[in-house]
């Protein structure tokens, strides 16, 4: 037995380590990176979890999240059965009752059911950092709601969607840095914890090998530290540093010309002419309709070989052909026309150095070294690998074209609401450079590259919505025209959060920040129930936290709450749990099934697919159920096509049972390992029985290599568009070219100007359309910089996830908390003694839409004109299972405090997000300081009340110790 303050040791250290000992191999949740891990047990407890060093991702290594996570397991937060609130209280106070599961179903099922043949479009079903939104999505489509979304809106969709549209692929799981055959790499925005284990083995591997790394951030944190060089530069203006740096890349002619003439649209003819094809890729009438993002063909370009146009594909690409990539030129018909890169030189020709020095903070020489650097590598110091490939044009290539100049980047530019313009300017900048899909590059992951625009319209039909029907399309997907929008004949929104509608067209991953504001306002309808998973809106995950708060216990005239019923689902007592009407206690990672499917999000690697899974290492702690089991056992009940059989009976018998079975289309499942009745068959082939038990004994992996010559350049590649194809990646194995020039982005300026015919959008939105839709990217202030006085406000506020927790989910972690108790306001040393306020000392942060209270830290290690905290890490009092007084909510504070959900617009409000995808702009509040005075209570402010103990939870933190200490070997 444990003895506290006892000197007897708590083990015997000559005693075997191993002895009756098992060991289980599973797939890490402790953040987004999706690790191998051991799992080592000992009498069915978890008793230590290190790296897999036979798993692909992370080949053994493991950082501190990952290792702890025996502490999550046994967190005193865990809720461990379902509960509902009790009659009388109020939302946020925390008070519930226990109930049963079958008492939880039977609420939702008569609540669903009712909705469901009335009026489906009042369910709204929002999920967090899940991984699952195969399934998740699914479940929406068949309920017939298109109120669907997951975390990607408030994350990063800005760059999901910028790189989609403009290269087929992003950063994260689409695709990253070829670091092992990069000389230089450029880090930009990417906080300490993104890619994670693998990002910190390739950078190791790469530095040894000597290469060049340089990090452009605000803040000099996590990998920035060991950059080679650092170069800090203001929140939101990185958009302004890749237009000069493309200005001179075009001034130096330090492009990759016959790249850019074969593999992107950089040669294809734009009408310059006004009228409804202004600004579009001209075309031959002869040869069918013109192209357009769905289908890119039928495009044409000026041969200055035959001084004529032809056909950019095929004809273009004919041997003696030299497509033009300056000049102005004139059609047999008369109408004016330009290749687009002369359009993008034209554009940047303005953005010189001293422009950008002026808005990012950067020297104007050190942005010309910095461009030079990059030209120079990517050229000059290129070599080619000897793997031959054929393009999707039948010539063969010898060799593979090597460009070492690899960039990474992530939510520094996505989370402002100029980030989508932004990440396009970085993505044309590795275009021009020829380094997509390149050894030393951009690489991608299958199963991207996706087509530009990928072959998944968003359901759009409003006449669609009808009683127990599922929808014709997936709520989510990418608008390729004005047509293709979520709204009705008048222009109004078609869902809750506005996804799709003229507000943020290109809302790939929806909206999940505006749900609660919009469904308490009615905007554009009134909703009945809301269902989130693994999100935090009471806090952390939502801005203006405060009033959200409000907002979830709002009520109408008639005394009865404008969020009628509020279902939450979530292994912990969240700040979000206090104020649901159900709750549904979801199981650790430990305790459960999941899938990182080629069906959603899989952990490919750059040779070739990989997909994994989680098995259960231990049984589900209490009561506690999978969401994805809660999912299947409610789409069972409600009879959804999918799930259920001819006669009504239940499809599935269980979550296991629905990955095995369910088949997207013939031969295509969630996993592609192991397939057929016998399990011989690979990446596609009738389902398996025994599918589970054959990645259980493989690590919880399956992983394909693909032949060499498949591994580059696969956006033009015909083995791999055709192997693609053939296994279900991809609906066309057309070639993909990438988008210097959006013509998809012109079609919703068109629209906005009225030279357009089809939909137009509301006269209020017309000048935001025209501004942000433009088809070459461009650099402008965020949003809020136009609200607010910059002067009163002259600070940039910003935050990053630490390496040690990932969003709200450590602190209640015994061991994480002794790196991360709370937080400080990291400030540069001249900005804070201006400010008055000590290294230590308390201060005061205000921004225009708030203020609060937290202790400063001096740093030289951020941009003098920006502040910066670890997110998440301060709490709600109570929350957690965290004391009352714990440092957490009496140290710890929150930056959404200070950030506002919507700006004034049109005599109103719009969402403080991007205009054209609907990215949440976190890092664009403006802030001041000063110091607290010594009177003022040394605590952080705002605070809430205490949250109280719901009924069920494990708490007890003797019991957390004793199962850890309490057996000796």
């Amino acid at each position: 037995m444990f003895k506290f303050l006892s000197s007897d040791p708590v083990h015997n250290p000559t005693a075997s380590s191993t002895a009756d000992t098992e060991v289980k191999t599973t797939t890490c949740y402790m953040c987004a990176c999706r690790c191998g891990i051991r799992v080592h047990l000992r009498d069915g407890q978890v008793r230590y979890i290190d790296g897999n060093p036979d798993h692909p991702l992370n080949k053994g290594v493991i950082c501190a999240k990952g290792s702890s996570g025996i502490m999550k397991q046994v967190s005193p937060a865990r809720l461990t059965q379902p509960l509902l609130r009790k009659p009388g209280s109020e939302r946020g106070e925390g008070v519930f009752e226990p109930i049963s599961w079958e008492r939880a179903f039977d609420i939702l099922e008569t609540r669903l059911s009712h909705l469901r043949a009335t009026d489906p479009k009042k369910f709204a079903l929002f999920t967090g950092r899940d991984q699952m939104q195969a399934l998740t999505g699914l479940f929406a489509r068949q309920f017939g709601t298109p109120n669907y979304a997951a975390h990607g809106g408030f994350c990063s969709v800005n760059m999901a969607t910028g790189m989609i549209y403009s290269v087929g692929g992003s950063f994260w799981e689409f695709g990253g840095p070829d670091l092992d055959h990069a000389k230089l790499f450029v880090m930009i925005g990417t906080a300490e914890d993104h890619h994670s284990n693998p990002m910190k083995m390739a950078l190791g591997k790469f530095k040894r090998a000597g290469g060049r790394f340089i990090s452009i951030n605000p803040v000099r944190t996590g990998y920035s530290a060991i950059a080679d060089e650092w170069i800090p530069i203001r929140p939101g203006t990185d958009g302004a540093l890749f237009m000069a740096l493309l200005h001179e890349l075009i001034a130096h002619d330090l492009v990759d010309r016959p790249f850019l003439q074969r593999f992107t649209n950089a040669p294809q003819l734009v009408v310059l002419d006004e009228g409804e094809r202004e600004g579009l890729f001209a075309f031959d009438s002869a040869a069918g309709v013109p192209g357009d993002g769905r289908n890119p063909h039928n495009k044409l370009a000026w041969d200055l070989t035959s001084g004529r146009a032809v056909q950019a594909y095929p004809e273009g690409v004919e041997e003696g052909r030299s497509l033009a990539l300056e000049g102005h030129y004139t059609l047999p018909d008369g109408t004016r026309v330009a290749p687009a890169f002369q359009l993008l030189r034209e554009r940047v020709s303005q953005h010189t150095p001293e422009w950008a020095e002026a808005i990012t903070g950067i020297a104007a020489e050190r942005i010309r070294q910095l461009a030079r650097e990059m030209g120079e590598t990517a050229l000059h110091q290129a070599f080619e690998l000897p793997i031959p490939w054929t393009d999707a044009w039948g010539k063969q290539h010898p060799t593979t074209q090597a460009r070492p100049v690899a960039f990474h980047a992530m939510r520094g530019l996505a989370a402002h609401s100029n980030g989508f313009q932004t990440v396009r300017s970085l993505a044309v900048l590795m275009s021009v450079l020829g380094t997509i899909d390149a050894p030393g590059g951009f690489r991608h992951k299958a199963p991207y590259p996706r087509h530009i625009v990928p072959n998944y319209r968003a359901f759009n039909d409003p006449d669609m919505i009808k009683p127990n029907t599922p929808l014709n399309a997936a709520p989510l997907g990418f608008p390729a025209n004005p047509e293709e929008l979520a709204v009705h004949a008048d222009g109004t929104p078609l869902r809750i959060d506005h996804a799709f509608s003229w507000e943020h067209p290109l809302s790939a991953h929806g909206l999940m920040h505006n749900v609660i504001t919009n469904a308490v306002r009615g905007d554009p309808y009134k909703i009945d129930t809301l269902l989130i998973f693994m999100a935090n809106m009471a806090w952390n995950s939502t801005m203006n936290t405060m009033e959200v708060r409000k907002k979830l216990n709002a009520r109408g005239e008639d005394g009865e709450y404008l969020i009628p019923f509020l279902v939450v689902c979530d292994a912990f007592q969240s700040e979000t749990v206090a104020f649901a009407d159900l709750v549904l206690p979801d199981t650790t990672y430990l305790e459960r099934h999941d899938v990182m499917s080629m069906l959603d999000r899989p952990i490919s690697e750059f040779d070739g697919p990989v997909d994994s899974v989680r098995v259960p290492v231990v049984e589900p702690t209490g009561e506690c159920k999978p969401f994805q089991e809660v999912l299947i056992e409610l789409a069972s009940r409600l009879k959804f096509p999918v799930f259920t059989n001819e006669d009504g009976s239940r499809k599935f018998k269980d979550y296991p049972d629905f990955v095995v079975n369910f088949q997207a289309q013939p031969g295509v499942g969630f996993l592609m390992g192991w397939r057929g009745k016998d399990g011989t068959q690979h990446l596609r082939g009738e389902p398996n029985p025994n599918q589970w038990e054959m990645y259980a004994k493989n690590n919880c992996v399956f992983q394909h290599h693909m032949p060499k010559d498949q591994q580059y350049m696969r956006n033009w590649n015909r083995p791999y568009l055709d192997f693609a194809k053939e296994k279900g990646w991809r609906q066309k194995n057309d070639p993909v070219q990438l988008a210097i020039y959006s013509d998809t982005l012109q079609t919703f300026r068109l629209a906005a100007q009225g030279k357009s015919k089809g939909r137009q959008p509301p006269d209020h939105l017309r000048e935001r359309i025209a501004t942000y839709f433009d088809p070459l990217p461009f650099w402008y202030e965020p949003l809020e910089n136009a609200c607010v006085d910059t002067q009163q406000f002259p600070l940039a506020a910003i935050t990053q996830r630490p390496m040690a927790m990932y969003h709200s989910w450590d602190s209640q972690n015994a061991w994480l908390r002794q790196i991360h108790s709370h937080n400080y306001l990291h400030v540069n040393p001249v900005t804070a003694k201006a400010a008055g306020v000590e290294d230590g000392g308390w201060a005061w942060v205000t921004s225009a839409w708030g203020e609060l209270r937290c202790m400063v830290r001096h740093s030289d290690a951020v941009e003098p004109g920006t502040v910066w905290t670890w997110n998440a890490i301060g709490k709600a009092s109570g929350a957690w299972q965290l004391a009352p007084g714990a440092d957490e909510s009496r140290k710890g504070f929150l930056l959404n405090h200070l950030i506002t959900e919507e700006l004034p617009f049109a005599g109103g409000q719009i969402s403080n997000s991007d205009p054209v995808t609907g990215q949440a702009g976190w890092y664009d509040v403006r802030v001041n300081l000063r110091p607290a005075q010594p009177e003022e209570p040394a605590a952080s402010f705002p605070q809430v009340r205490t949250v109280p103990s719901v009924p069920g939870l494990l708490r007890s933190g003797r019991r957390v110790m004793t199962h850890i200490l309490s057996k000796k070997p």
